[in-house]
């Protein structure tokens, strides 16, 4: 009987202590929350929605550039010494070979596991099946793509020289189609939407695009290769790329209901341009 008294003096000195700590209060919470900036792809409420270039975006959105460059128009990497990020007169070309095809020397970091190695291969092999663009392991060329899983998706426009970063984070970036569009610019485009002639074939809503990301929208002075608008290319931004407070950022005309961009890999329009850029000689 004497150890059950204390066992309840213990249990109610217990229940007292409770009763006595501080409700929280929740109106005070409510009253400190601030307005938080909602991130581009709030509006994609199904990741199976987001095309190559929302996923890039969602990973580079901390993308801190490395030493020495600067990352333009989302994942476009820009050294110093060389600030353009377009290409006049196809300068910035890898050259063609004797018998016709382009050959454009690789490396892939080991830091990459066999999934990885697929994912990166199969972006090069959507490339390389219908143009006359071929990836191989590099030898000994001077100019090759060293393929890192650094932090971001991002790569140069067009051939540098030397050794060539193109970023491919994993997991992040391990999309086939993410890859394809990373390779694309290194071959020297720029996003779709940076076309010349693009203000006939979509409307940059301006004022719902993030201040600081305002510049990614400028059109670049590009050769146009002849070709269609490509509302399917795999280097469309999405249509709420940048944006402020969750709202389109780029609309379709004359109709606003057409799918941009998408995360399969390249359109045919892209394939097509791939091989007039190269003077590939295929009749598509």
């Amino acid at each position: 009987m004497h150890s059950t008294m204390i066992l309840l003096g213990v249990l109610f000195g217990l229940l007292t202590q409770v009763y006595t700590l501080p409700v929280k209060n929740s109106t005070g919470v409510h009253e400190g929350k601030v307005r938080l900036k909602r991130k581009y792809s709030d509006e994609i409420t199904d990741r199976d929605e987001m095309n190559a270039m929302d996923q890039i975006l969602e990973i580079n959105r901390r993308l801190r550039a490395p030493r020495g460059l600067s990352i333009r128009d989302g994942d476009i990497a820009a050294s110093y010494i060389r600030s353009a990020i377009t290409c006049p007169g196809n300068a910035c070309l890898w050259p063609k070979s004797v018998d016709g095809f382009v050959y454009v020397p690789f490396m892939i970091s080991p830091l990459y596991d066999d999934m990885d190695r697929i994912t990166i291969e199969t972006g090069m092999q959507d490339i390389a099946a219908g143009t006359c663009i071929k990836f191989v392991p590099r030898t000994h060329e001077v100019n090759f793509l060293d393929i890192q899983p650094r932090y971001g998706c991002w790569s140069f426009l067009g051939q540098t020289g030397g050794s060539q970063t193109l970023s491919l984070q994993t997991p992040g970036c391990m999309w086939s189609g993410v890859a394809a569009h990373e390779f694309m610019h290194a071959l020297g485009f720029v996003h779709e939407q940076s076309r010349s002639d693009r203000d006939h074939y979509v409307s940059i809503v301006w004022k719902n695009i993030m201040p600081d990301h305002i510049h990614n929208f400028r059109k670049q002075v590009t050769n146009n290769l002849n070709s269609p608008y490509d509302y399917n290319s795999v280097m469309h931004y999405g249509r709420y790329a940048f944006s402020e407070d969750g709202g389109p950022t780029i609309i379709p005309r004359p109709d606003p209901y057409i799918p941009i961009g998408q995360r399969d890999g390249p359109s045919n329009l892209d394939l097509h341009k791939i091989n007039v850029l190269y003077d590939c000689g295929v009749n598509e």
